[in-house]
């Protein structure tokens, strides 16, 4: 997909790869933009420095009516071509996580891919195209030391990013699953006190949100499955596939080095 000319949703847009997916969008010529946030004034100050037609949303992408709202709103500006569904959240909780926090990291990072997918589709199969690029994290790979909900719903994205991409692929729609690893966002910098952001800095290259939205112009542009600003992540995902055992105790001396 070339962004020229194309109608986009993008959700947590208010700041972080949300924001810096909006403004590269709108460099690159999009012809409209509906950004969401549950953060109305974030997302609006993003709004105003566009170069393009945008509308923003306050939206709780947890909330299937609210997610269906949006969607009809960013249908008044034409019809949607790409959904970015990247709103995510993390909790730094492991097994002490409460059932309010399963419950909101399943909401916000797998049941709002599954709620965008819904409202958006019907329109993209009546015309036969569209895209969606739902935000799943290199967790979502490999693992999330630190962060039990995390680690599973982000698996639980990249399954469902799959799902969708093999059960519409033959219709028109095109389906990529973002999986960054360390990235300088608000979610990396809230997390970096807990073992779930030690372990992510500790991994690799902590990239700027303006690199990942370069690497996802890239990857769109290719209409890859999976898009990497890692590249590294490629590799560490087929260590994990040879040799699971070997993977893990590797995990477990990085853990275990960082509490020491």
């Amino acid at each position: 997909m070339q962004i020229p000319g194309k109608n986009i949703v993008i959700t947590g847009a208010g700041s972080g790869i949300g924001a810096a997916l909006a403004r590269r969008f709108a460099a690159e010529g999009a012809a409209s933009l509906c950004l969401s946030d549950l953060d109305l004034d974030a997302v609006e100050r993003v709004a105003a420095g566009l170069d393009c037609r945008t509308v923003a949303v306050r939206t709780d992408v947890g909330d299937e009516e609210q997610v269906r709202a949006m969607i009809d709103e960013a249908g008044e500006l034409g019809p949607i071509d790409l959904v970015c569904s990247n709103a995510g959240i993390g909790t730094g909780a492991g097994l002490e996580a409460t059932p309010e926090q399963w419950a909101a990291s399943w909401a916000v990072n797998v049941q709002a891919h599954v709620y965008a997918a819904r409202a958006a589709l019907p329109g993209m199969l009546e015309r036969g195209e569209g895209y969606f690029l739902n935000t799943c994290s290199a967790a979502g790979l490999l693992t999330q030391p630190g962060d039990a909900p995390y680690a599973v719903t982000k698996h639980a994205a990249v399954a469902f990013a799959e799902w969708l991409a093999l059960t519409y692929g033959d219709q028109g729609i095109k389906v990529s699953a973002l999986c960054p690893q360390g990235v300088r966002t608000p979610l990396l910098t809230e997390a970096l006190e807990g073992m779930a952001g030690q372990v992510v800095a500790a991994a690799g290259a902590v990239l700027e949100p303006g690199d990942v939205a370069e690497a996802v112009v890239a990857g769109l542009a290719a209409e890859a499955f999976l898009i990497l600003p890692h590249p590294e992540v490629a590799e560490f995902e087929r260590r994990k596939a040879a040799d699971r055992d070997r993977w893990l105790a590797g995990l477990r001396r990085m853990v275990a080095s960082l509490k020491n």
